[in-house]
């Protein structure tokens, strides 16, 4: 895995630790999202889980942030039918979680026993009209601001093409945010860098895969690219963190079009690559990210898990790695 640190706003470069797994205590997955809960459990979705609902991890870190141990400590939830489950988020004033699916494109509210409330965010009209395969992926919740975050992976059908292996666009995305009453606040367009890819895939995903809000009302948004040729040999997934702040930009109308819309100014945060060659086989598609503990000189640590469609062919891990940063 190569690691490439930007230059960004903090005092401090972010540390990024070397990803880790725990094939003996973690079950093949497709682990899509994750939100703490406090002390060391951790709320984790597969998007191939039978039933609706969330996995409760443990995850220990040492004094630095580096992942010492991961648990799976079980699935909690209901007989409905498995969403695609992508997004997840904590409310801890509430004691409610909230999940994103891309199979009915909604973020749906549920108890921590996984059970569903019945709840769900009042998505704005433009994002019924997310596709299947990059709908509904990203979810966040900030106690502090009290404010949901989500977006699609892609680009939305009525505001541009979508960016593919060989066409060099720029997705333009809705980053829309939500109230402690599931309704729906401000809305702003986020347009991802274009694709680095030049050639065609045999399999190929590109799109904002995570999010996570912070307490100052920044956002941090995971942009994910995910390359596989024919021979396998030379995939390769390429991460970008960017920081957003949505307060230093208007709000657009959630209902109206992106076009001539100026997207929010980024900045990057943190970047790396992972790949498949002849003797590397650390590929990682980072699709989750959230807010862990602080350490004791304050520094915060960001937790990643990764998708590994089940440990796809023998070849790929189920991956974990920590960010940490002031």
């Amino acid at each position: 895995m190569v690691l490439m640190l930007s230059a960004p706003s903090y005092a401090q470069h972010p540390i990024l630790h070397e990803q880790q797994s725990f094939p003996e205590q973690v079950p093949a997955g497709g682990y899509s999202g994750i939100c703490w809960l406090g002390d060391d459990e951790y709320a984790v979705v597969s998007d191939g889980s039978k039933n609706d609902g969330y996995y409760l991890f443990h995850i220990t870190l040492d004094e630095n942030g580096v992942i010492k141990d991961v648990r799976n400590e079980g699935f909690k939830g209901g007989a409905q039918e498995g969403r695609d489950n992508e997004g997840i988020a904590y409310n801890s004033r509430t004691k409610r979680i909230l999940i994103s699916g891309e199979k009915d494109n909604q973020v749906r509210e549920y108890r921590l026993n996984g059970q569903r409330t019945g709840r769900k965010l009042n998505m704005p009209a433009p994002f019924a009209k997310a596709t299947r395969a990059y709908g509904l992926e990203a979810l966040t919740y900030n106690a502090v601001t009290r404010r949901y975050w989500t977006t699609s992976e892609s680009t939305l059908k009525d505001d541009g093409k979508q960016a593919n292996a060989v066409n060099g666009v720029k997705n333009r995305l809705r980053l829309q945010s939500f109230n402690e009453s599931l309704q729906p606040v401000q809305q702003f367009c986020y347009e991802m860098d274009a694709p680095t890819s030049e050639f065609a895939a045999m399999r190929y995903a590109f799109g904002v895969s995570a999010l996570t809000a912070l307490d100052d009302g920044r956002i941090l948004v995971l942009e994910r690219e995910f390359f596989v040729p024919e021979s396998k040999v030379g995939a390769f997934v390429n991460n970008k963190i960017y920081e957003v702040h949505p307060d230093r930009l208007s709000a657009i109308p959630a209902n109206g079009t992106l076009k001539g819309k100026k997207p929010l100014e980024k900045k990057l945060f943190a970047e790396w690559t992972s790949s498949i060659g002849l003797l590397d086989f650390s590929l990682a598609n980072y699709e989750g990210m959230c807010l862990g503990p602080r350490l004791a000189d304050g520094s915060q640590v960001l937790v990643l898990v990764s998708d590994s469609q089940y440990q796809y062919a023998g070849i790929l891990a189920d991956w974990f790695m920590t960010i940490v940063f002031k």
